[in-house]
């Protein structure tokens, strides 16, 4: 029996942009620009690229809706990603019902939305006799063979796996279910640079909550494809990795030409557009970060100045334990133009670390590529 999420009139569309967290807008032929509901409060950077290829649905009842439209999902090399959120439930009991996740082959569905003190849980299982409650996670971050969760701060996230743990030594079994959307990942990690809260919670409940992440795939039809994969956890690498440390780039922007006095190096023009600055913070990267982001300190380094000037600055930690300002540095210097010599690297031997590009990066793939080569590093790489 096939499992489809479609429930409506389907067809493709070409994201424009994100107005909100649940809103996007996507050119769909003759129906020409179109908003379309997004059910999934994740940033999807990487997915939502300018002209990707969106799945969408037409409601049929669109009495109580803002848009009779709907964002089912997007294509990745070619292939469909699930973005509906809300349909992870659904695509879960099927899998548990028909006994095709491995490790859960024995449960039983008991209950749906079940509630637990404050908290309310997805599933209540029957396992072995015994109950067992579930939390379906949905996973659409992934690359270089590593799929990652959340891809934005979740703090709902963090309390759900602590009242699970407290749940767990209290007596009643209880267990999470990461549903990833691709084939193509042979590791699960949580995403230690984005939510290092939640990254931390997951690596100290994991004696007493059962972590399942169960990769899929999807057909351009949006049926479920046959195969249910369960990837492997490097917990050992995670437990050197998750820590306050490494490297960041920050994304600035200027909105018109400027000339700036950057301490030592002078004053210097900058065009209009996005510069991608390159540091680290070996200990104590979170301050590091913060100290950048506020408007008001001691301008210290070469990026200060360029920080007080900037009409937009977005930071992007990656956390490791190896020293990499400098391959990160070369890897921009790759798909970037450099900025002025010497910016960044007083006590290193690279010609910058910052660089310019005229549009923002952040809607590049080859710069996510650039992320996710640093911050999906396989644990056997």
């Amino acid at each position: 029996m096939t499992f489809s999420i479609v429930r409506g009139r389907m067809f493709k569309a070409t994201f424009v942009d994100r107005p909100n967290r649940f809103l996007v807008r996507c050119r769909a032929g003759r129906r020409g620009v179109i908003e379309a509901f997004l059910p999934n409060p994740g940033r999807l950077w990487e997915l939502l690229l300018p002209g990707a290829t969106l799945t969408v649905e037409e409601a049929r009842d669109t009495a109580t809706r803002r848009t009779r439209y709907t964002v089912l999902a997007v294509e990745r090399d070619g292939r469909p990603i699930v973005l509906h959120t809300h349909l992870t439930n659904a695509v879960a009991q099927h899998l548990i019902e028909r006994r095709r996740i491995p490790g859960l082959e024995h449960a039983e569905i008991v209950w749906a939305e079940v509630p637990v003190g404050r908290s309310r849980f997805d599933f209540l299982l029957r396992e072995h006799g015994r109950d067992l409650l579930l939390e379906v996670k949905s996973v659409t971050l992934f690359g270089n063979r590593v799929a990652m969760f959340p891809d934005a701060v979740t703090e709902r996230g963090r309390r759900h796996l602590l009242e699970l743990a407290r749940l767990a030594r209290a007596g009643t079994p209880t267990a999470v279910l990461f549903v990833i959307h691709t084939l193509d990942a042979r590791w699960f990690m949580p995403d230690y640079h984005t939510d290092p809260a939640f990254s931390r919670t997951l690596l100290d409940v994991r004696p007493h909550v059962r972590i399942t992440p169960a990769a899929i795939r999807w057909t351009p039809d949006l049926e479920l494809g046959r195969t249910v994969r369960v990837l492997d956890v490097p917990w050992v690498h995670l437990d050197r990795e998750v820590a306050d440390r490494g490297a960041y780039l920050l994304v600035l922007r200027l909105a018109r030409r400027r000339r700036i006095d950057v301490g030592r190096l002078g004053a210097l023009q900058f065009d209009a557009g996005y510069y991608v600055y390159a540091g680290s913070a070996m200990r104590g990267l979170t301050a590091r970060i913060a100290r950048h982001m506020r408007l008001r300190k001691r301008r210290r380094w070469h990026i200060d100045h360029l920080c007080a000037a900037a009409d937009g600055v977005v930071a992007l930690p990656i956390r490791s334990s190896r020293r990499e300002e400098c391959a990160i540095a070369a890897a921009c210097a790759a798909v970037l133009a450099p900025g002025p010599a010497g910016f960044g690297c007083s006590d290193c031997d690279c010609p910058t670390h910052l660089f310019h590009a005229p549009d923002n990066p952040l809607h590049a793939s080859a710069f996510h590529d650039l992320l996710q080569r640093f911050r999906m590093r396989p644990p056997d790489a």
